[in-house]
């Protein structure tokens, strides 16, 4: 894998969570998907695991700092996100089927380490709009983790799919040059395509 190439697609992901993150929840507001992380997604398809953890730990630090503090403990999230995706991709053709498996797989891990910084360090709310769902739920007496866990759920599903599915869709379309310098055998394209 060429190092330089690496750092610049890596710096290329990081923007793109950051950019994404910020249109689709400040300017679109679309319910249930953020495609904050696709950045993660995409790196760690092409790049591979570790980069995937990197571009999620460097995405959350940079975004606590320019935006709202409180993402910086996600990172956890962001993290595990590329560390998942860049194994996958490393061991199976990141095809459709698998990529739509990937992000139902996701939208249950994600929350699974969300939820605990959510509940532990922030009392269960955050500022986003699942803290509406989280409190309305919390009004029936249940478990603040079980309530603060199902929204969190319901956003995953939608977003989690949409992004590896995304990224699916769109990597192997990228130039032959750039896949080849990515160092992932599974998107090298045949020669003469």
């Amino acid at each position: 894998m060429n190092r330089n190439f690496a750092l610049i697609f890596s710096a290329i992901c990081v923007v793109a969570n950051l950019a994404l993150g910020l249109f689709f929840i400040l300017v679109l507001h679309i319910p249930l998907i953020f495609l904050d992380n696709l950045g993660t997604i995409f790196g760690a398809v092409l790049l591979g695991p570790v980069h995937g953890v990197l571009i999620g730990l460097i995405t959350n630090v940079v975004q606590g700092i320019l935006t709202n503090p409180t993402n910086i403990p996600f990172a956890l999230v962001n993290m595990a996100i590329g560390l998942i995706v860049g194994l996958v991709a490393r061991k199976f053709r990141f095809t459709l089927p698998v990529a739509i498996v990937t992000g139902l797989a996701l939208s249950v891990i994600a929350p699974l380490i969300g939820t605990p910084i959510a509940v532990w360090i922030y009392g269960g709310l955050t500022g986003s709009g699942k803290d509406l769902i989280f409190l309305w739920l919390l009004k029936s007496g249940k478990s603040i983790f079980t309530f603060a866990f199902i929204p969190r759920i319901l956003g995953n599903v939608v977003d989690k799919v949409a992004g590896c599915v995304l990224a699916t869709l769109i990597l192997p379309k990228l130039p032959t040059r750039v896949l080849a310098m990515g160092g992932n055998l599974f998107l090298k394209k045949p020669e003469g395509q």
